[in-house]
């Protein structure tokens, strides 16, 4: 199950609205999607968050690139609204990377570097997750902008802490858990 909020905050403090991702397919998106939430350019934090297996904290301050914290890679990267936050950018990777390059494959199919008994293996056992679309393994854990609260009373140590109900800790810690309360 699924939770996503966009906070807003304005000059009379925080708003909330619960908006519908469906439509949204990629970062740009989801920041436009949360600049419409603030006519007046102030800071919009949009939170997203998977019953106890991750959340993310997508921050966008006017017309900057957006900021973006993910709690867990590997398990965002099984999610669709996950795959939309890591980008090829945030998980060190050269854009448009995708692990499908032919130059890297040996002429027995595998690629550069792999055995021909991981090649046959096929199922994952190396224990790495991959990114859909990505031949690369996504890091357990957090990536991102963990300091991405910072300024707004959420530190670093705290974010990376949090487990559970992160986005309703992250809307206490601002102030806008009665906010918050209202759309979820």
């Amino acid at each position: 199950m699924y939770f996503a909020a966009l906070l807003a905050r304005t000059e009379d403090g925080w708003e909330a609205s619960d908006r519908e991702l469906d439509d949204v397919e990629t970062l740009s998106d989801l920041a436009d999607l949360a600049r419409e939430a603030s006519p007046d350019d102030d800071t919009v934090l949009v939170l997203i968050e998977q019953e106890d297996a991750w959340f993310g904290v997508v921050r966008v301050d006017g017309e900057e690139d957006p900021r973006i914290y993910v709690s867990d890679a590997a398990a965002a990267a099984r999610s669709s609204y996950g795959e939309i936050l890591l980008t090829d950018e945030l998980l060190g990777r050269e854009p448009g990377d995708d692990g499908d390059d032919l130059d890297a494959l040996d002429l027995d199919g595998t690629e550069d570097g792999e055995s021909d008994d991981e090649a046959d293996d096929g199922d994952g056992a190396d224990g790495g997750d991959a990114a859909a679309g990505s031949g690369e393994a996504v890091p357990h854990g957090p990536v991102g902008d963990a300091e991405v609260l910072d300024d707004l009373g959420v530190s670093e140590k705290e974010l990376r802490s949090m487990s559970g109900d992160a986005v309703g800790e992250i809307a206490e810690a601002l102030g806008a858990s009665d906010v918050l309360e209202t759309v979820r």
